[in-house]
């Protein structure tokens, strides 16, 4: 285990032989302890299939006892439950991805196996939090995009930042051009508010894939 925020755990797993994913998509854990092992929850791989072991980048809610909370008081050599791969997010072409907090984590696994292929281009991720410390893999990113990784910030006015919630007219002043690929990931609401400032913008349905 390994630290990324202050709420957010990089976890390290043993990868089963023969196991393989597309980047982008999931697939359900649970621990492997007695009362855990029917404590089912999707998490999304953020490691390559090239990688030796699967990772997975996880935020951690303290404030009850639930699976993301004994996941963070695991010790190495404790066992996690593996099921099948499944995910809605995989890479259409070059776009406009779009994250709020840790709906990020379907995007770092694609962001990485383009630099792998040298393939970064023009992808863009517009990313929602609260604050900036709540930015999850911020100097990763910004390696890989440099300024076509944009940050709003709701909670916070912060140098460098922009600050309030994303919107139709926000979108727009950051994706000057419209017809593109949107690939959206986050909480419910936002998701939703996502998906009708895109409607507003005239971006056509099936130009918007979203995690399901």
């Amino acid at each position: 285990m390994e630290p990324v925020t202050h709420d957010v755990i990089r976890f390290s797993v043993e990868k089963p032989s023969g196991y393989q994913f597309i980047p982008g998509q999931a697939t359900e854990l649970s621990v492997n302890q007695p009362g855990w092992e029917e404590e089912k929850r999707p998490f999304t791989f953020t490691s390559l299939n090239a990688w030796p072991n699967l990772e997975f980048t996880i935020k951690i809610y303290r404030d009850h006892q639930g699976v993301t909370h004994k996941l963070s008081t695991l010790l190495p050599g404790d066992g996690l439950l593996l099921r099948e791969v499944w995910g809605a997010i995989q890479y259409r072409g070059e776009g406009v991805f779009i994250a709020g907090g840790a709906g990020v984590t379907p995007f770092i696994a694609i962001f990485r196996q383009l630099r792998e292929e040298g393939k970064i281009g023009n992808n863009q991720l517009l990313f929602a939090n609260k604050t900036s410390r709540d930015i999850i893999l911020k100097e990763e990113f910004s390696r890989m995009l440099g300024d076509q990784f944009v940050n709003i910030l709701s909670d916070t006015s912060e140098p460098g930042f922009d600050q309030g919630q994303m919107d139709s007219a926000w979108i727009r002043s950051k994706v000057p051009n419209l017809k593109r690929k949107f690939y959206i990931c986050g909480p419910d609401p936002m998701v939703k508010a996502i998906k009708k400032a895109l409607r507003h913008l005239g971006v056509a349905g099936e130009a918007v894939t979203v995690e399901l």
